[in-house]
């Protein structure tokens, strides 16, 4: 398996950081999150790495070059002229993903520690083309996966009522769960992703939706007790520190 990172977002949540300083490399209790991540999916295996970058984007080339790419090898996805969103970067980066190994998609800006390879082994069970990481967790945004399959059949806004596919409706006889920003795709998504688009600048997610008839989406909750955090805000940034910090008390 390989690994592409998402690292070319404003950050704008964060600032007064990312005024000067890419979101990527934000500290979390002392260490870069990017470190975090990097370090995270080498210890699960994972020796290639895409990364994609745009927002203050020599910091992140110089900082793995500081660290000798923490002992993995990185290729760089620079999106010179504007950030391409999720969908877009994904497109944009896929020359540089050979081989029919699956793509482990990460947000740079989600702290976890679920078994990864937990993660890869049921992906690989269920034949899935998409594998996504969920949870039941409040948000305004649900999707909504089959109990028994756990086949993606749609998605639903909660506060304006919208919902993909438009007759979709039968909430209730679904498993409602929100995205927690971690994903695996099979190559042959990349051609899908390919033709779905219409722009080079678009999210993930909705062509995940698109796809429901013609993808087999698949969600998965990890078995044991994970930690998640998504720290793209000062709130969220804190509520993490607070909470490594008292894991380590506890070791």
């Amino acid at each position: 398996m390989r690994a592409f990172i998402f690292a070319a977002g404003l950050g704008t949540r964060l600032k007064p950081f990312t005024e000067h300083h890419p979101k990527a490399l934000v500290p979390v209790c002392g260490v870069p999150m990017l470190q975090r991540v990097i370090l995270k999916l080498k210890n699960a295996g994972i020796k290639d790495f895409v990364i994609n970058v745009h927002h203050f984007a020599q910091q992140i080339i110089d900082f793995l070059a500081q660290n000798d790419n923490f002992g993995v090898n990185i290729l760089i996805s620079h999106e010179v002229e504007h950030p391409m969103e999720t969908g877009g970067a994904l497109l944009y980066a896929a020359n540089l993903f050979k081989g029919e190994e699956p793509i482990l998609i990460h947000n740079a800006d989600i702290l976890t520690d679920f078994d990864v390879n937990e993660m890869l082994a049921k992906h690989e069970k269920y034949g899935a083309d998409a594998t996504l990481l969920v949870a039941h967790r409040e948000s305004s945004r649900q999707i909504y996966f089959d109990r028994n399959t756990h086949v993606l059949h749609g998605w639903r806004n909660l506060k304006t009522g919208e919902s993909i596919p438009e007759n979709f409706t039968d909430y209730d006889d679904y498993d409602s769960c929100a995205f927690g920003g971690v994903h695996i795709i099979n190559p042959s998504v990349l051609q899908e992703i390919r033709h779905y688009a219409t722009t080079d600048v678009f999210p993930i997610f909705p062509f995940y939706l698109s796809a429901i008839s013609r993808l087999k989406i698949v969600s998965f909750m990890p078995e044991k007790p994970y930690n998640w955090f998504d720290i793209g805000k000062p709130e969220t940034l804190q509520k993490a520190e607070d909470s490594l910090r008292l894991l380590e008390h506890e070791k």
